[in-house]
């Protein structure tokens, strides 16, 4: 049971991590082989639109991204962490899913299975953290991600959104914030077991 998870906060040990680190520890307790990635370590470069990947559902940008559509394709589970930036996910994490255009080609052009039908439902979650308590905080970046996790063949199963925390370190003032995380990474991976 494999289960990815991405922090694309550009901020070293900063709140997403510290909840993604939890939901690290949940997800293994509960039996899953997890990778943990840190966007912010890698070359990441935008979509070009060039539209190649719509010819054989292939990137010919040769950056960072190559080595995590395999990772994307192999994970049963995938939980993806991200501070809110004007209202959405900042450019490392934009980048990263702008640059699955592959897989939306696979899909919808192509009209070809990337992961095998008895593998679906693969499972997701979202975690996020906002500085202010705007009752819309995150409605922009959880579309993106519900969209993101459709074309990836994940379904949308839980979520962790906290408003009011942007200090670095905030989160660990919350009073359940970081076992609500080690629950939510325990939840991925349990549901994502297959019998």
């Amino acid at each position: 049971m494999r289960v990815l998870v991405v922090s694309c906060s550009p901020r070293k040990n900063g709140n997403t991590e510290l909840l993604l680190e939890e939901a690290v520890k949940g997800a293994a307790d509960a039996g899953a082989d997890v990778e943990f990635v840190r966007l912010r370590k890698f070359k990441i470069l935008p979509c070009m639109e060039c539209l190649s990947c719509h010819k054989d559902g292939k990137c010919v940008i040769e950056d960072d991204m190559q080595m995590f559509y395999p990772k994307l394709i192999d994970m049963e589970a995938i939980i993806l962490g991200s501070p809110m930036f004007f209202m959405g996910i900042p450019a490392q994490g934009k980048a990263f899913i702008d640059r699955c255009q592959p897989f939306w080609a696979i899909k919808y052009l192509l009209k070809r299975e990337f992961i095998p039908k008895e593998r679906i439902p693969r499972r997701g979650a979202f975690i996020s953290v906002g500085g202010t308590k705007l009752a819309h905080l995150f409605d922009g970046a959880t579309r993106v991600v519900k969209s993101f996790f459709k074309v990836i063949e994940v379904e949308y199963h839980d979520e962790l959104l906290f408003k009011g925390v942007d200090d670095k370190g905030q989160i660990l003032k919350h009073p359940q914030a970081l076992k609500l995380s080690y629950e939510l990474g325990a939840r991925i991976a349990k549901t994502s077991q297959k019998p």
